[in-house]
């Protein structure tokens, strides 16, 4: 298993600093120990998704006869859908009306740390998928070590981001934050088709002697 392509792919997924805007917005009226549990609560849940789907998402698959062949074209092309996504600069795994629901959540008093901060906005179907996918890959199980240890990165990388939001925001601005969400998106993109190009050979072999000769 190549070990640096899954924590690319999921950085390139996750992009906290892409959500940093959304944060922002959603913990504007929050008091400062709130925001610190907020940024608590959705660092430690994106490291729980990304575990689980690392460690159990293969048994689920099995569990209804899908084969992984199949499942790399279906998330691949979930890949180059949140890769478009973040081309237009938008969050990967977000839809128009999660950034309204949560909005609605945070002016109810609702905690807004899992859904929308961490599902959708962080983490979703495709970084699901491509935790999957990786560790159909895994051989010894250090490789399933790796993937889990690279949720602690992206929760990490997540806890950083939302504690230096402010300063992120000054420094950027959001034209920089739209430029890195769109650097993500391109890297992500590339990653979507070569995860859908190895499904489609498994699917049609004949598709290997074509490209072969």
């Amino acid at each position: 298993m190549d070990l640096f392509k899954p924590l690319v792919a999921l950085l390139a997924i996750v992009n906290p600093i892409g959500v940093v805007p959304f944060f922002i917005h959603f913990t504007q009226h929050l008091s400062p120990e709130q925001r610190r549990r907020t940024i608590r609560v959705s660092s430690f849940s994106a490291f729980v998704v990304i575990a689980v789907s690392a460690l159990a998402g293969l048994k689920v698959i099995e569990f209804f006869g899908i084969s992984l062949a199949s499942f790399q074209v279906g998330g691949g092309t979930l890949l180059l859908i949140s890769a478009l996504q973040m081309l237009n600069a938008q969050p990967a795994e977000s839809r128009s009306d999660d950034v309204s629901d949560g909005q609605q959540r945070a002016d109810a008093g609702d905690s807004i740390a899992v859904v929308p901060l961490t599902i959708p906005l962080l983490t979703g179907p495709a970084t699901i998928s491509t935790m999957v996918i990786y560790a159909d890959q895994a051989r010894h199980w250090w490789h399933l070590a790796a993937l889990v240890g690279y949720g602690v990165v992206v929760g990490a990388a997540t806890f950083l981001a939302f504690s230096a939001s402010g300063a992120i925001a000054r420094l950027l601005g959001k034209t920089g934050i739209n430029v890195m969400t769109r650097l993500m998106g391109l890297i992500l993109a590339a990653l979507a088709v070569e995860i859908m190009a190895e499904g489609l050979v498994k699917l049609f072999p004949i598709l290997a002697s074509h490209v072969s000769g």
